[in-house]
This record gives structure tokens, C-alpha cells and sequence, in this order.
């Protein structure tokens, strides 16, 4: 069944709490005030776009890629060189975003009419193949890129004017409701405005009519190519405009971690990430990017302090203890992602949208 087809009631509940996680995206400063908090809401902003953007390939196309971490290394990097070249400015910011933009838009097109022929695994060993190669050089072109120690730089001009401006008469730094009003909150709110409009947009190309041809596609592809769509040129197209928007994000992650390295910007380990929040969230609903972003950030954040409090509740307890010590967090994540995908099927999204179909 597809999502035209779904009754609003299913609708309407997730919409409804994607609009409730997007409201406490929007004031995390002021709900949740500890350094920690605010990294977990900028890097739950940034993961909604770089899911969104892959959904519209391998959820809304049925594109299969590896190679979507590079164009977000791409954006990450153009930025951090910019930024470490040209000192902070806003003119770095561009022009970096502007070079990733380039490289990406660049990349995305060789690879899309060399390779968006050749069907599912093939392609998806190749993108795999291209994401290595540009692994491996941001690593060894250290002069360049800083190789495995990365890039530091400092932030934006206008951050370091907030943290001027914004003070008391006493030349204190300013509150509200207990926040200091200084850069690093501009900082974050940089990054909610624009993975806003980014995802937006995210939302308004699958509700358009290329969002049905994308379908189309997905569904049938030689269907889709007999009544008279180029599928390759559509498959290119949207591979490209998945990169843009995965570029973007990279620039937007760089201007606020103020640090760019293989680990953060190129790691295939995020790429796995990437494909978790896909599958859990639900793949072709582009709200499941939403929700799939925030289960599986704030479970890497927060899971091992959750057990850790679990263990010393359950002392004195027989084996239960040592089952829920910290270290074997990664086992906890690795059993809840199998029981959400087995209770929810099409992932979050897709599943409770259904539901509310049928009933």
C-alpha cells in the first residue's frame, strides 16, 4: 500500500509526534541545559537530514548506496579546509559549502550514468568501492586534509560576536530561563534553522509529482521506463540531489563540531548508522527519518548510562548485575534493533502508518 493510499488517521499520529520530537528539537537548549544534551539535539538535526536524503534513494527510489557518507565527508571537509585557510568567516563557510557542493554534484554524476545501470548488489559494491577511495585519501592526504588527526578550526565570526553581545549590564553573559544567550546557542540554532529547511524541502520533492515518478520507479522500474520516464536520467538526478543534500548537512556538522576527521565526516561505521535509522524509522516515509534518528542517537548517547544505573539497581541480584553492565551496551542495542524490526516490520513509520490504515 502506498502512503497516498493510507487513511489519516495513521497519518495524522505521525505526523503528530514528529511535530512533537521537531517542538523539543526547537527549545532543547532551554529543556535540557548541559553541554551534553545540546551535542545530542545538533547531532540528532543533522542525522534527520542525512537520513531524509538517503530515503530518497534507497526508500523512495530503491537505490542502494554506500557512497552516501562520502558526499557528507565532502561537505564536512570543503567547509573545515575553508574555515582553517581562510580563518573564521562566514565567507569560508560558503565558499567550503560551495566546494563540496562541487566536488559532490561532480561525483554523484560520474558515478550515477557509469554505474545506475548495472542493477542492485553490483552498484552497491561500487558505491562501496568509491566510498573506500575517498576513505582512504582524506587519510593519507595529510597536507591537505590533515589526514587521520583531522582538521580544527574556529568557529563562524557571528558565534564569537554573540558571545559579545549578549551580556548584562554587569558584563555578565545574558540568560534566559537560565540559558546563557552566547554563541554556542546560536550555534545550535544555525543548525536546527537550516536542517529544517533542508529536510522541508526533503519533504516537498517526495510530495511533488518526481516524488510519485521515484515511486514508480522503485515499484516497477521496467514499467516505469515503457510508459516513456528516462529511468536512468530520474535515478541519476535524484542520486544527485541526495548528494547535495548530504553535502549540505556535512558543511552544516562541520561549522558546529569546529573539527573535521576521517572518524566523523567519512567513517563507514556512520554509514551503518545511516542504514539503522532507515530501517528502524521506515524506509519511504521520510518521517521515519525523524524518528529513526532520534531512537538511535540518544540510545548511542544515553543506553550505557542506562544500564549502568540498571546494574547498581539490580546489586546483589544473581547474573543480573553482570548482564547489564555498561560495557555490553552494544549487545542491548543490537537486541532492541532486532525487536524493533521484528515488531515493526516496515520500521516505525511504515508500520504504525499502516496500522492506523487498517483500523
Amino acid at each position: 500500500m502506498t502512503q497516498t493510499t493510507k487513511s489519516p488517521k495513521g497519518a495524522l499520529f505521525i505526523k503528530g509526534l514528529v511535530l512533537t520530537i521537531g517542538a523539543l528539537l526547537l527549545f532543547a537548549p532551554f529543556l535540557f541545559q548541559d553541554t551534553r544534551s545540546l551535542e545530542v539535539a545538533a547531532r540528532i538535526c543533522i542525522f534527520i537530514v542525512l537520513v531524509a536524503s538517503y530515503d530518497l534513494l534507497i526508500g523512495y527510489t530503491g537505490i542502494v548506496s554506500f557512497a552516501h557518507i562520502m558526499f557528507f565527508g565532502f561537505g564536512a571537509y570543503g567547509a573545515a579546509i575553508a574555515l582553517k585557510e581562510m580563518g573564521p568567516g562566514w565567507d569560508a563557510v560558503l565558499l567550503g559549502a560551495a566546494g563540496g557542493l562541487v566536488v559532490s554534484i561532480v561525483v554523484a554524476i560520474a558515478v550515477g550514468l557509469l554505474s545506475l545501470r548495472v542493477k542492485a548488489i553490483f552498484f552497491a559494491m561500487i558505491t562501496l568501492a568509491t566510498a573506500s577511495v575517498a576513505l582512504v585519501l582524506a587519510s593519507q592526504l595529510s597536507g591537505f586534509t590533515g589526514g587521520e588527526d583531522g582538521i580544527t578550526y574556529k568557529a563562524p565570526d557571528l558565534f564569537k560576536t554573540a558571545n559579545k553581545l549578549m551580556v548584562d549590564a554587569d558584563g555578565k553573559v545574558a540568560r534566559l530561563f537560565g540559558v546563557k544567550l552566547n554563541g554556542k546557542l546560536a550555534a545550535y540554532y544555525f543548525v536546527f534553522s537550516t536542517c529544517l529547511v533542508l529536510f522541508i524541502l526533503c519533504l516537498r520533492m517526495v510530495a511533488s509529482p518526481l516524488g510519485t515518478v521515484l515511486k514508480a520507479i522503485r515499484e516497477n522500474e521496467a514499467r516505469a521506463e515503457a510508459i516513456g520516464y528516462r529511468v536512468v536520467a530520474y535515478r541519476t538526478f535524484v542520486f544527485c540531489i541526495a548528494a547535495v543534500t548530504a553535502s549540505l548537512a556535512g558543511s552544516i556538522y562541520a561549522v558546529w563540531l569546529k573539527y573535521t576527521g576521517p572518524d566523523t565526516a567519512l567513517s563507514f561505521s556512520i554509514m551503518i548508522d545511516i542504514l539503522l535509522m532507515v530501517v528502524i524509522g521506515g524506509m519511504g516515509t521520510m518521517y521515519g527519518a525523524v524518528i529513526g534518528a532520534v531512537l538511535l542517537v540518544i540510545a548511542q548517547y544515553y543506553l550505557r548510562d542506562l544500564m549502568g544505573v540498571a546494574s547498581e539497581a539490580l546489586h546483589g541480584v544473581p547474573f543480573l548485575p553482570e548482564l547489564f553492565e555498561p560495557d555490553r551496551w552494544l549487545l542491548w542495542l543490537g537486541i532492541i534493533f532486532i525487536l524493533l524490526v521484528y515488531f515493526f516490520p516496515k520500521g516505525i513509520a511504515g508500520t504504525l502508518w499502516d496500522k492506523g490504515a487498517r483500523s
